[in-house]
């Protein structure tokens, strides 16, 4: 057997049918080197035909759980909504924040595509009662942004589109950080530290911090290997930028405490124009997506025009 099948095999069912017309079924994917992918499919019970599906792309240090919530949204305008914890974060197994190669994050993504193709492909043994419209599109946030944008660069087959919401495309790092950086990636690349991210920084409303420091799978830590592939990754994600071949929206915040937003301008200046929408937000903050009314409703706005052009 080979290896993309074997991936496809190790995604288990346990479905449960929780109230409001949505089945939910818990995930886990065996990667090659033994990892387990933990996270969840949602759809509605009863879908009209084939339906349309978006993979959540988490950030750094959290959870797919943290995004339950815009996956709400998302089911109530009929997607299929998926995603998995990243190796080494909230109930996915693997060392906090530890990665072995440059891209496992975006090959396991490619991996979680593929078993999701499967359940709703059509296929022997996969899950009666609803098939996908088309390969699904990506939600990624702040690291999750990069991930997806690296998988979409690299397999752009894959995915109908990609929404990046304040990606990673700069990490900013102070020159003391670049040194401590560079030192940590010499002597202990997958020693997990403190990111030294501030969790009032998120959002402006105060709740987002409190549940983010109260939550017990949300761990905080990078590694200098994991840093690494966002420094690299990001300078490639420019680079590669003008080869960017699928529908793509791009949010961010100007008050950004997480990433540089001067990231985002520079992807967005070099991405063709027929295929990138660009949206910059005066004043927000890192998750967009968490940030109080009315500030949230301009962002699911754009977000809601966005899905109706090209989705």
């Amino acid at each position: 057997m080979d290896h993309r099948r074997a991936q496809r095999r190790g995604l288990r069912r346990a479905g449960r049918a929780p109230a409001g017309g949505e089945m939910r079924t818990d995930t886990e994917l065996r990667r090659p080197d033994g990892t387990v992918l933990r996270g969840w499919v949602r759809r509605p019970t009863a879908p009209a035909g084939p339906a349309r599906a978006v993979w959540l792309v988490h950030g750094l240090g959290e959870h797919l759980g943290r995004h339950d919530e815009l996956a709400d949204w998302f089911l109530a305008r009929g997607f299929i909504v998926a995603g998995h914890d990243h190796r080494g974060h909230g109930r996915s197994s693997g060392r906090r924040a530890a990665i072995s190669a440059a891209e496992d994050l975006v090959d396991d993504l490619e991996a979680g595509l593929a078993a999701l193709a499967d359940r709703f492909g059509g296929q022997s043994g996969g899950e009666p009662g609803a098939r996908l419209a088309g390969p699904p599109l990506l939600f990624g946030q702040s690291l999750g942004g990069l991930v997806a944008l690296t998988l979409a660069l690299r397999a752009p087959e894959r995915v109908a589109g990609l929404v990046m919401s304040s990606p990673a495309l700069d990490p900013g790092l102070s020159r003391a950080q670049a040194l401590l950086y560079r030192t940590m990636l010499a002597l202990a690349p997958d020693l997990p530290v403190p990111s030294g991210l501030e969790p009032d920084r998120l959002s402006h409303d105060p709740e987002v911090a409190r549940r983010w420091r109260a939550d017990p799978l949300v761990h905080g830590r990078i590694t200098a290997r994991l840093l690494r592939f966002v420094v690299e990754g990001s300078a490639r994600a420019l680079r590669e930028a003008p080869r960017l071949a699928v529908p793509a929206l791009l949010q961010y915040g100007t008050d950004d405490s997480f990433v540089n937003p001067e990231g985002s301008r520079r992807f967005a200046a070099a991405a063709p124009a027929r295929r990138l929408t660009a949206r910059e937000y005066a004043g927000l903050r890192h998750e967009l997506q968490q940030e109080p009314e009315p500030m949230r409703a301009r962002v699911r706005a754009d977000l809601a025009d966005w899905l109706a052009r090209v989705a």
